[in-house]
């Protein structure tokens, strides 16, 4: 049996968040927990939305301890600030760090046994939907706010927790390509190639069957024609991108995704490292060992990247046309090719250690081992 999993509603294209304000109205909710970082309240982004709750007459209130890579301490500051706030709903305005932190205090707010951040990781068993969660996602990439998962930062284990709860999705999504316009270069690199990861690592995953493919191919062809585009900051790029990684998370969120994400996930802990930038640089490596479990699969990510000819390719042929054509799209947008200047070689073992442990593991096609993840983070140097 299959389960799928999407929000009740969600709207799409230039000017979607002016929707916010019938649908808090609409189900009578009475005061918003806006939850947004520090950047994008400082850069005006955040106001965007909050210009639709004043507009309205609706009533809100800022949570701003979000950090990039949010933590246990964000998380726990958050919950008592909403349960002093007098708030019904959640607005989450930002990536995947402002998404993150609301699931995760929504989700400890209906179920206060759940407390201890730490005890959220992996799939825990909580019983109640967390609090409303209007999402507004300001990057083309985690696609949060239609996915089950978050991922909270626990800093005095240098490790990042992977957390997979279907009662986190927020409610309604607002994906407005206008609300990503402002965003440099390279967070729009980064975050465009974490998308790319995404429908990739869950094409191949263990879990993947005939209709998360048909979300994970559709996406792998509008990121790929897109995201050179998006960098450029055209405006067919952003729009596009702001479909492609959502149709993405569609895909990934239900059947899970691979040990490039494993991989990713301890640098962003350790080191603080963007983690598209990280899924980027590891994904060229981690397709190579994983295609001989893939199958014909990597001939169907040549044709959605716009290879010609796979046809008449062998199967070593187009498995190379791929991955060579993921490396040529993370050169062309800025993407370092390699971990030298992130990684200490002595930090390995934990690294290797830390990804194994990672819950997006066993999703990957590919059974693995500590010491083989370690072989892979080598060969990134």
């Amino acid at each position: 049996m299959n389960r799928f999993i999407l929000n009740e509603t969600s709207y799409h294209g230039s000017g979607a968040i002016a929707a916010i304000k019938d649908e808090a109205a609409g189900r009578g909710f009475r005061k918003a927990f806006l939850c947004s970082d520090p950047d994008l309240l400082k850069f005006g982004v955040t106001k965007k939305v909050t210009d639709v709750l004043d507009n309205g007459g609706m009533k809100y209130e800022i949570y701003s301890e979000i950090k990039p890579n949010p933590t246990i301490e964000n998380v726990q500051h958050g919950v008592e600030a909403y349960k002093n706030s007098g708030a019904d709903y959640i607005i989450a305005v930002g990536g995947g760090s402002s998404m993150d932190t609301a699931k995760a205090i929504g989700i400890i707010i209906n179920n206060p046994e759940f407390s201890d951040v730490r005890s959220l990781e992996g799939t825990a068993d909580t019983k109640n939907k967390c609090v409303p969660i209007f999402a507004v996602p300001t990057t083309a990439g985690t696609a949060a706010e239609v996915t089950i998962n978050y991922v909270i930062t626990d800093v005095e284990k240098n490790r990042k927790m992977v957390c997979v709860d279907p009662h986190d999705i927020p409610v309604v999504a607002f994906v407005d390509p206008d609300m990503m316009e402002t965003m440099p270069k390279s967070l729009t690199a980064a975050t465009g190639m974490d998308a790319l990861t995404h429908a990739i690592e869950g094409y191949i995953t263990k879990g993947a069957w005939e209709l998360s493919d048909m979300f994970h191919l559709k996406a792998i062809e509008i990121i790929s024609r897109s995201l050179r585009g998006a960098v450029a900051n055209t405006k067919d790029g952003r729009i596009d991108m702001a479909l492609g990684q959502y149709i993405a998370g569609m895909g990934f969120s239900n059947v899970g995704l691979g040990i490039v994400h494993s991989m990713a996930h301890p640098l962003g802990a350790l080191y603080d490292t963007p983690h598209g930038v990280a899924n980027a640089i590891i994904l060229p490596t981690v397709m190579e060992y994983n295609a001989p479990a893939t199958g014909e699969k990597y001939r169907e990510i040549a044709r959605a990247m716009g290879v010609k000819g796979v046809d008449g390719m062998s199967q070593e042929e187009y498995r190379k046309a791929a991955i060579d054509a993921v490396k040529q799209l993370s050169e062309d947008v800025g993407i370092p090719k390699d971990l030298k200047d992130i990684v200490k070689t002595e930090d390995i073992p934990f690294l290797a250690q830390s990804a194994y442990d990672d819950a997006c593991r066993p999703g990957n096609p590919r059974d693995t081992s500590v010491e083989e993840i370690a072989e892979l983070y080598r060969s990134l140097m």
